[in-house]
């Protein structure tokens, strides 16, 4: 870009901000990096309106990293459940903990140090620095990638290697020294959010669209490239809800994977293997129904739910399974990470009669 382009872009940006800038939002006050990092992380993949409540409740139990750090896992997953993208949240805890093990619970101030935290990439490094403490870093979140590939017309899916660099160059020449770096990196994600949106972008009340090649051309449409179209396989999972005198069986998944180290229903990869898991712990049945079959969508599969609710007489001692487990009471969500589907069983089953 040439730069007295890069230059108009950059004081064409913070004029906007200026008049049309979101400077109240609840991590904008009283702002700190372990603040800004927390609600950089939530904002990944989730909108401004749906991380608010998460970030308020997040940050009144736990105020700073110290408190994070100690917390059990569940207690974070807990607070997180419903919000998705869970590695988020079991980064988010782990990070803490090298925090305080490593920087004797002080958020680090040097990029490298950042960076080097799970969970954290070149751009939410530069977001926490810059934000936070006015460093001369630049950013590119989803939103940043819109603005500059509509604007440059960069051609590509963002993903792509080649095309992510690229954007990074515009990011950097678009970012010079001596400007207002927290107001820019800021007005860069806003003007994204509001109005360079992903569809219906309101070109018209733009600060950029006299020399967007994207909104003169009128294919803003075609930036930023989609990524490579794929068949999203489906799968199938059989889970059972083992119900006695009104508690429930949870079990705790993995720490890695799918839902890694939040509760649901033991689940089988058929219906053979689910009936042989109630004969193997030998669980007297006295009533049982098949519930609905309903679909759960992640980013790379599809996922048939098919939940059967099975009253048994005994509650064992234990049940033979390696994950750790415990029964709750079904009229009280427990207060451990729910997976969504999970969630909304439980939810289900408050609301129904008991089984005859």
């Amino acid at each position: 870009m040439q730069k007295d382009i890069a230059k108009w872009f950059t004081n064409q940006l913070l004029s906007w901000y200026q008049q049309h800038g979101r400077k109240t939002l609840p991590w904008q006050i009283n702002k700190s990096p372990y603040t800004t990092w927390l609600s950089e992380v939530m904002l990944q993949q989730t909108q401004v309106v749906t991380v608010i409540p998460y970030f308020e409740q997040f940050t009144r139990r736990f105020p700073d990293v110290i408190s994070l750090a100690g917390a059990s896992q569940d207690e974070v997953l807990h607070l997180w459940t419903g919000l998705g993208y869970y590695a988020r949240a079991r980064n988010l805890h782990k990070a803490a903990q090298i925090i305080v093990a490593e920087h004797n619970g002080r958020f680090p101030v040097e990029f490298e140090q950042v960076l080097a935290l799970p969970g954290v990439g070149r751009s939410t490094a530069g977001a926490i620095l810059s934000l936070a403490l006015g460093q001369q870093y630049p950013i590119l979140d989803g939103n940043c990638k819109r603005v500059l590939s509509r604007f440059a017309a960069v051609a590509g899916w963002p993903g792509n290697k080649a095309v992510e660099q690229q954007l990074w160059l515009l990011a950097e020449q678009v970012t010079p020294a001596g400007v207002d770096v927290t107001a820019f990196n800021q007005a860069m994600m806003d003007l994204g959010a509001t109005l360079c949106t992903r569809s219906k972008p309101r070109c018209v009340e733009c600060p950029l669209q006299l020399n967007c090649r994207a909104a003169l051309a009128g294919d803003q449409a075609d930036y930023p490239g989609k990524k490579p179209a794929k068949t999203i396989p489906e799968r199938q999972s059989y889970w059972l809800m083992l119900e006695h005198q009104q508690q429930i069986l949870l079990q705790q998944r993995p720490a890695s994977g799918l839902w890694g180290g939040l509760y649901g229903f033991p689940e089988f990869s058929t219906e053979q293997l689910r009936s042989d898991y109630l004969a193997l712990n030998k669980l007297q049945v006295t009533a049982s129904a098949e519930l609905p079959a309903f679909r759960h969508t992640f980013s790379h599969f599809h996922l048939w739910i098919k939940p059967q609710l099975v009253q048994i007489k005994t509650k064992p001692d234990s049940v033979q399974e390696q994950s750790a487990q415990q029964w709750f009471t079904i009229a009280q969500l427990p207060q451990v990470g729910l997976s969504a589907p999970a969630k909304i069983l439980l939810q289900q089953l408050q609301a129904m009669q008991p089984l005859e």
